[in-house]
């Protein structure tokens, strides 16, 4: 079991980046989170296969057709962190 925390900047807020992302996750089997940053960021938590985590990471380099992602940044996480599903905050 892997865990990933990734910070993405640019505009990342109010265009269902978080939405997209927890569709991705939950289609690669992904539990964890994506949640709104005060600073205009969005905090991901991905839980699970590291080939899914990587997966998902690509994703994140685009995000949905309205984002414009300008910072991916990855960084080691606790699984434990993570509840059973993939949630939005």
């Amino acid at each position: 079991m892997t865990a990933a925390r990734f910070v993405v900047g640019g505009r990342v807020q109010g265009v269902f980046f978080r939405a997209g992302t927890r569709e991705q996750a939950q289609r690669l089997g992904l539990r964890g989170y994506a949640r709104n940053r005060a600073d205009g960021r969005v905090d991901v938590l991905a839980v699970g296969d590291a080939a899914a985590i990587d997966a998902l990471a690509a994703w994140l380099r685009q995000g949905p057709p309205q984002a414009r992602v300008d910072e991916l940044e990855r960084l080691d996480a606790d699984p434990a962190e993570a509840g059973a599903d993939f949630t939005i905050g």
